[in-house]
């Protein structure tokens, strides 16, 4: 058995890990569609390898998609060889300088989640208001948090595993088997994740096994971003617990935040 810490692997695999969520890229080509009507770009803030930005491109969208990883990066690249209305840039969500305006800007995929402090949460924002257009709109998918999960694994002993979801291979084919642990600082609304891969052969035999750093997620509420969003210099004009634009309720899935860039004095 092979024990590895973190490879390409993750980026591989990203696209079958991280699906669409329902409605969502409905959601997101209704308002690009209105961008680029105003002949204005939109800008994906902390990419992966191009899950939605593709897709806006393939409708016509020039967008830009900003990413860390250089792995991810290298994936979305390979997907639009052939479009000239997509640029990738890799940058980090907190500061970044890309030298363009954008009349749309999106967080998909909870991945605002990934700041962990009032410092990086608002220099991300305001790295974004500083690229949009008067006016131009923001898009930020976040987890609607659920008290009762967190909860359970505020109390629980960290290093406790669970099994999930298991996959297959890209490469070898073969099965990939997955365990969690999570545990969560009311303190600091800190989630922390941690991760071990198994991959499998065809006698059951371990043949790598990959073991992630822990993950940590800032846990962000509701009034939490607006207070967020309204320091930053943007307008909250929607909050909505779906994609398809329901009104946020106690078990909403999700917490979608639509604003619009107000002129900074």
């Amino acid at each position: 058995m092979n024990e590895k810490s973190f490879t390409g692997l993750e980026a591989i695999i990203y696209d079958e890990q991280v699906p669409d969520w329902p409605g969502e890229i409905d959601f997101y080509r209704e308002m690009a569609l209105q961008t680029k009507e105003r002949g204005e770009a939109v800008l994906e803030v902390a990419c992966g390898t191009g899950r939605v930005a593709v897709k806006l491109a393939e409708a016509g969208m020039r967008v830009t998609g900003l990413e860390l990883s250089s792995e991810m990066l290298d994936i979305a690249r390979q997907k639009t060889k052939a479009m000239p209305n997509v640029r990738w840039v890799q940058g980090n969500m907190r500061t970044f300088d890309l030298n363009e305006r954008f009349g749309l800007a999106l967080i998909p995929g909870h991945s605002f989640l990934f700041l962990l402090t009032p410092e990086d949460q608002l220099s991300c924002l305001e790295s974004i208001h500083r690229h949009l257009t008067p006016g131009g709109m923001l898009v930020a998918h976040l987890d609607h948090q659920d008290l009762g999960w967190l909860g359970e694994i505020g109390t629980k002993k960290y290093g406790v595993f669970e099994a999930g979801k298991g996959f297959k291979h890209p490469q070898t084919g073969n099965v990939i088997h997955t365990t969690y642990s999570w545990s969560y600082d009311r303190c600091t609304q800190i989630a922390i994740q941690k991760r071990v891969w198994e991959e499998v052969g065809q006698e059951g035999e371990v043949l790598h096994r990959w073991v992630w750093e822990p993950e940590k997620f800032h846990c962000v509420f509701r009034y939490e971003m607006e207070h967020l969003l309204v320091r930053s210099g943007f307008e909250v004009v929607g909050v909505y617990g779906d994609f398809f634009k329901q009104e946020l309720g106690n078990d909403s899935p999700d917490l979608i935040f639509v604003a619009k860039a107000r002129e900074k004095k």
